[in-house]
C-alpha cells in the first residue's frame, strides 16, 4: 500500500476538510495529516491514500463520512477542571453573577460547551455549580454540550473515565463525584450527569447548531478548539456566539486562542489570571460586524380536513395598524428634520441590517418608523413579525403576521410564519390549520408539508405524517443537494433530506 502522498493532493485535502469541518492543516502540519490519512485508508480497506482521498471529495460529504473523519482528525486532548485559572474566575466572579441574575428573573442559567470532547469541561461545570448552590437541580442548569466527534459523544454520556482525566483535579473531586468501578475506572454520579445534555454539532455548518433563540445564553465555552480553524472560520464562529449570547453574558475561550481583533466587539475581563470576554450591555450600536442570516427554525411541534375553498383563507382576522402601536412608538419622540431625512426604503435595510445582527429591538424599532411612513408596507410587516418572535413576544407577532396576510391572502409564506407563531404559542391545531392555508396557495411548499408532517408526527397519526413526509421527499428530488432551500435560512436539500428519513415513522 502507498503510504505518501503529494504535497498537492495534501494541499487540497486540507482545504476540503477546512470547508466542511472547519479543521485547519497549515503546511507545517502536514505530516500529521499524512499520517492519519494513512490510517484511515487503511481502515477502510483502500489501495492508497489518493483513492482515499478522492472518495471522500467526489461528493459533498455525508452524515457518516463526516463522522469517519471527525473520529480521525479530532482531538481529544482534556481533563477535569482544566486551565484552574479559567475555572477561579467562573468560581469568584462570572458565577456569582449569573446565579444571582437568573434567581433575580426566574430564569434556568443557560451554558453551552462547544467542542465539549469526552464530557470533561462540561462535567466539570455541573460539579462548581454543585459546589456553589445548595440543592441544585436540573431546572435550575442546562448545559449544552456539542462536539463533532460521535465517539467523544459517546464517552461523553457513559460518564466513565481513567485517571487520566483527572490529572491536575483535586482529588477530593474523584472521591465526592465518582464511583470506581471493578475496571479501575470511574464513573461519574446520575447527579452531575443531568445536568448535561450532549449532541452532535459541527460550528462551521449553521444547519446543525443547537436551535438555541438568539441573546439567551449566560456562557458559552469554546476551548482549544478555534486554533483548529481557519482565520476566517473563526471570525464566523465568533460572531454566531455573539449573537447566541443574551447581553452581558460572557466567552470563554483558551489562552492560545486570545485575540484583541477576533473579540473586539467583546468586553475583555481579566480576572485571577484568566482573560473572558463579556458582551456589552448595550445593543444599539450601529455596526457592520455581524451582518449573518437568523438561524434556521424547524419547528418540532406540528390535523383537520384538508382546504376545499379559498373562503377559509378569507377567515383571517382583520388587524389594524393601531394594533401594533405604531403611532405611540417611543421613535417618534424626535423632531421631523430627523424622520424627513430618511426615507422608507432606507428605514427597511436598516431594519434588515440590525434583524440579521440579532439586534431585535433595534430593528423593530426601525420597522415601526418605516410603517409609520407606509403603513401598507407589507416586507416591513413580515419581518416585525419575525422579530417579535426571535423576542418571544408572540402577540404582537400574531398581529404583525395577520395584517400582512390581510393585505396579501394567497403569499403563503405568511401562512408559514403565522403557523410558527402559533406552535410557539402552543396553538397547535391552529398551526396545523395555517400550514394546510400555505399547501393550498403553494402545493410545492416543502417547509410547509415538513412542518405539516411534524406535527402529525407529534399527534401519532401516522399516516398523515408520512404523507407529507413523501410529499416533501418528492419535491426535494427536484433540487441538488446542496442547494439552499426557500425560507429556510439556511437549509441545504440534503440536510432535510436526512433530517426527515431520520424522522418518519412506517
Amino acid at each position: 500500500m502507498n503510504t505518501t502522498v503529494s504535497e498537492l493532493k495534501l494541499q487540497s485535502f486540507s482545504k476540503f476538510i477546512a470547508k466542511q469541518m472547519g479543521l485547519h492543516f497549515p503546511k507545517e502540519r502536514f505530516c500529521d495529516l499524512e499520517r492519519e490519512l494513512n490510517s484511515l485508508a487503511k481502515e477502510l480497506n483502500f489501495l492508497n491514500i489518493d483513492s482515499c482521498i478522492e472518495w471522500f471529495m467526489s461528493s459533498e460529504l455525508d452524515k457518516n463520512q463526516l463522522e469517519i473523519l471527525a473520529c480521525h482528525f479530532t482531538v481529544g486532548e482534556t481533563y477535569f477542571f482544566r486551565e484552574q485559572a479559567t475555572f477561579d474566575a467562573l468560581k469568584l466572579l462570572v458565577f456569582p453573577e449569573l446565579i444571582n441574575y437568573c434567581k433575580k428573573i426566574g430564569k434556568t442559567l443557560t451554558i453551552w460547551s462547544a467542542g465539549c470532547c469526552s464530557g470533561e469541561e462540561p462535567y466539570s461545570l455541573a460539579i462548581l455549580l454543585t459546589e456553589m448552590v445548595n440543592n441544585i437541580v436540573a431546572s435550575d442548569v442546562s448545559i449544552i454540550a456539542t462536539d463533532i466527534n460521535p465517539d467523544f459523544l459517546n464517552k461523553a454520556s457513559e460518564g466513565i473515565y481513567s485517571n487520566w482525566s483527572f490529572r491536575n483535579t483535586p482529588f477530593w473531586i474523584k472521591e465526592k463525584y465518582f464511583e470506581k468501578n471493578k475496571e479501575g475506572r470511574f464513573k461519574l454520579s446520575d447527579k452531575i450527569k443531568s445536568f448535561v445534555k450532549f449532541s452532535a454539532s459541527n460550528l462551521v455548518d449553521i444547519s446543525t447548531l443547537p436551535i438555541i433563540k438568539y441573546n439567551t445564553i449566560d456562557i458559552i465555552l469554546c476551548r482549544n478548539v478555534l486554533m483548529y480553524f481557519t482565520q476566517e472560520q473563526m471570525q464566523e464562529v465568533i460572531k454566531y456566539f455573539y449573537l447566541f449570547l443574551r447581553d452581558g453574558g460572557w466567552l470563554i475561550v483558551s489562552p492560545s486562542e486570545l485575540s484583541s481583533s477576533m473579540f473586539s466587539s467583546f468586553t475583555t475581563v481579566n480576572h485571577s489570571g484568566a482573560i473572558l470576554y463579556k458582551k456589552a450591555n448595550s445593543i444599539y450600536q450601529e455596526t457592520e460586524k455581524f451582518f449573518l442570516p437568523n438561524l434556521p427554525h424547524i419547528t418540532s411541534k406540528l390535523e383537520t380536513s384538508p382546504i376545499s375553498t379559498v373562503n377559509e383563507i378569507e377567515s383571517i382576522t382583520p388587524v389594524t395598524i393601531e394594533n401594533l402601536d405604531i403611532q405611540e412608538s417611543e421613535s417618534f419622540k424626535e423632531n421631523n428634520d430627523e424622520t424627513s431625512r430618511f426615507t422608507k426604503e432606507i428605514y427597511y435595510i436598516k431594519a434588515i441590517k440590525f434583524y440579521k445582527q440579532g439586534l431585535y429591538e433595534a430593528a423593530i424599532d426601525i420597522l415601526l418608523k418605516c410603517l409609520f411612513l407606509d403603513n401598507n408596507n407589507i416586507e416591513a410587516l413580515i419581518l416585525l413579525a419575525k422579530a417579535y418572535t426571535n423576542q418571544g413576544n408572540y402577540d404582537k407577532a400574531l398581529q404583525a403576521c395577520q395584517k400582512a396576510i390581510v393585505m396579501n391572502k394567497l403569499d403563503a409564506s405568511c401562512y408559514y410564519l403565522l403557523s410558527s407563531i402559533l406552535q410557539e404559542q402552543n396553538k397547535t391545531q391552529e398551526a396545523i390549520n395555517s400550514l394546510k392555508k400555505a399547501i393550498y396557495v403553494d402545493p410545492n411548499f416543502i417547509l410547509a408539508h415538513f412542518s405539516l408532517a411534524t406535527l402529525y408526527l407529534q399527534q401519532a397519526n401516522y399516516k398523515e405524517s408520512n404523507k407529507h413526509f413523501e410529499n416533501a421527499l418528492s419535491l426535494l428530488r427536484t433540487y441538488k443537494q446542496e442547494e439552499t432551500l426557500p425560507y429556510s435560512e439556511g437549509i441545504t436539500a440534503g440536510r432535510l433530506i436526512e433530517i426527515i428519513k431520520s424522522m418518519s415513522v412506517k
